[in-house]
């Protein structure tokens, strides 16, 4: 079966206790400078990444025993297409968030956003090992 549209993953949403650790760690070591922040700098209540990261505050967070990840961020061609898609399958349902968030069977939650036309492709295209 051939899917009705090509995506790839924009951004990795996790929950942390100390949100500014993970916003100097990110930055001073890999480089991936802010795209976007929610909240005032000095206390963020999210911040997003170039690069793909989205960091959650969250100071009841517990890293034992609770999940982390808090959503996967996938970029689509046709999100209609992909939500059709979606719809056919056991157990996948919106979410409160908005028809674009689908709930899986297991919890994994996946926010669809449409990307321009030609991005997927482009970035689809990069391949990251080589040289």
């Amino acid at each position: 079966m051939t899917a009705p549209t090509r995506a790839y993953v924009e951004h990795v949403a996790i929950r942390v206790r100390d949100i500014h650790w993970h916003i100097r760690f990110f930055r001073d070591v890999l480089g991936m400078d802010a795209r976007q922040i929610e909240g005032a700098a000095e206390s963020p209540t999210q911040y997003w990444s170039l690069g793909g990261m989205q960091f959650i505050a969250d100071a009841r967070f517990a890293p034992q025993g609770e999940q982390q990840l808090g959503h996967i961020g996938v970029m689509v061609d046709d999100v209609p297409a992909a939500l059709a898609a979606a719809a056919a399958w056991d157990g996948v349902r919106a979410t409160a968030a908005g028809a674009h968030w689908l709930r899986l069977p297991e919890g994994l939650v996946v926010e669809l956003l449409q990307a321009s036309p030609g991005t997927v492709a482009q970035a689809l295209a990069v391949d990251p090992r080589a040289a």
